[in-house]
């Protein structure tokens, strides 16, 4: 998938589930964007991993602060947004 590709809320929990494993981390059903990772049982590794899958999975790459910066998420989505350009995926 290309980076030009909308990224939406959906795509990020779906890579934090798989970034925790089957049975791992907190209930992801419902509005989680401005849960907080912690909140959501997910520490700095499991964001890392998922800002890892997502930046392979679309083709962009975000910076090593990416995961001070995005607390949750819905940060992250806007971070990821402005490295794709893609404004329309903070709509999601």
């Amino acid at each position: 998938m290309a980076a030009q590709e909308l990224i939406t809320l959906q795509d990020i929990v779906r890579a934090l589930r798989a970034a925790a494993g089957a049975g791992d981390g907190a209930d992801l059903d419902g509005d989680v964007a401005d849960v907080t990772f912690a909140e959501l049982g997910y520490d700095s590794i499991a964001v890392l991993e998922t800002i890892g899958a997502l930046e392979r999975e679309y083709g962009f790459s975000l910076g090593d602060e990416a995961v001070q910066e995005a607390q949750t998420p819905g940060q992250l989505l806007r971070l990821v947004a402005e490295a794709t350009g893609s404004v329309a995926g903070l709509a999601a």
